[in-house]
């Protein structure tokens, strides 16, 4: 019975200091009490020692009483510590000029004791108040997002139903329109799960190649953090690259390989795209849907794009602006196996 009886004081005190609520008022009277009488208790072995300090001793009683007790507590220690102080006398006793001054100084200081530790009580409950907000509308944003992402897969589903009701005789363009509108959606799902603020351009690459199987491809560069724009347009770019590769290029051959690595220098981010092992090209006709594709999605962040088709495959460059706090450059490189 006693331990559960200590139990709930050392909650209740434990409540005051954190702000949640004040202790009852005969617990804090109490606690002020107690404080008071180990202060007096101090006051006179300090006075066996030194000249009595009638009033000094009993302030970190009035701090002890205000910030466990709540502002009643300290404001009936501070006044218990005025009285006692001026009763009891461990020493020569002061003069009443004296007397007065000590104590207007005592009720100085612990005035302002007991305004800090309110003060500390309110903004602890502010803070309480302003993290169970943010809670709530945390709660909220996902709840929205996970619906709009469930209507945006309803949408695609309708979009895809349409197209191959449209263009059943036109299965070329089917499957390349189909393909685009994969890659929308997959990079849609990225940027959901990232709070729509983009994603790292390792996962939106992973996503894209994985298909093609992780041995047939490397990623080398820091971990960068796209904005969502900018990751839209690119994951564009990546599937028309990774699709004529699959058709003409590295992934058409059983050996072939790809290595993409980027870079980010002076708030440009350059991105290479390096085939090997595919077939040779040995002819090459005028600039096509990609080369266009890549150069429109590039050329709303100032950027370009450069295509060679060298012997060893195809190699294509692509640079454009990002801004400084997105790219969120982390030591080490890494790399897919």
């Amino acid at each position: 019975m006693a331990r559960r009886i200590e139990a709930k004081w050392i909650e209740e005190f434990r409540r005051g200091w954190q702000g949640a609520s004040e202790p009852p008022a005969a617990l804090g009277f109490g606690l002020a009490a107690v404080c008071l009488v180990l202060a007096t208790a101090f006051r006179f072995g300090i006075s066996l020692l030194h000249a009595d300090v009638p009033y000094g001793a009993y302030l970190p009683g009035v701090f002890a009483a205000a910030a466990f007790g709540g502002g009643r507590a300290g404001i009936a220690a501070a006044f218990g510590g005025a009285a006692l102080g001026l009763m009891l006398n461990f020493g020569d006793a002061p003069q009443a000029v004296a007397a007065a001054i000590l104590m207007s100084v005592y009720f100085a200081v612990a005035a302002l004791i007991i305004l800090g530790v309110r003060r500390h009580r309110s903004l602890v409950v502010h803070h309480r108040e302003l993290t169970t907000e943010l809670e709530k509308e945390q709660h909220y944003r996902e709840l929205v997002v996970e619906e709009l992402r469930h209507r945006l897969k309803n949408k695609l589903a309708t979009v895809h139903a349409v197209i191959k009701q449209a263009l059943h005789n036109y299965p070329e363009a089917r499957t390349k329109i189909d393909g685009c509108i994969n890659a929308l959606a997959t990079i849609d799902d990225l940027i959901a799960r990232t709070d729509d603020r983009g994603c790292d351009i390792i996962e939106l690459l992973r996503s894209e190649l994985g298909p093609y199987g992780h041995v047939r491809f490397t990623l080398n560069g820091d971990s960068l953090f796209l904005p969502a724009k900018l990751a839209v347009s690119l994951a564009l770019m990546f599937h028309e690259l990774a699709t004529n590769a699959a058709k003409y290029g590295a992934f058409s051959t059983p050996h072939g390989l790809l290595n993409v690595s980027w870079t980010v220098t002076n708030g440009t981010l350059s991105i290479v795209w390096d085939e090997s092992g595919g077939p040779m090209i040995t002819a090459q006709g005028k600039p096509g849907f990609g080369t266009q594709l890549l150069n429109a999605g590039l050329r709303g962040f100032d950027g370009k794009a450069e295509i060679a088709f060298l012997r060893t495959g195809l190699h294509c460059i692509m640079q454009c602006r990002i801004d400084p706090p997105t790219a969120d450059k982390k030591a080490g490189t890494l790399s897919e196996p």
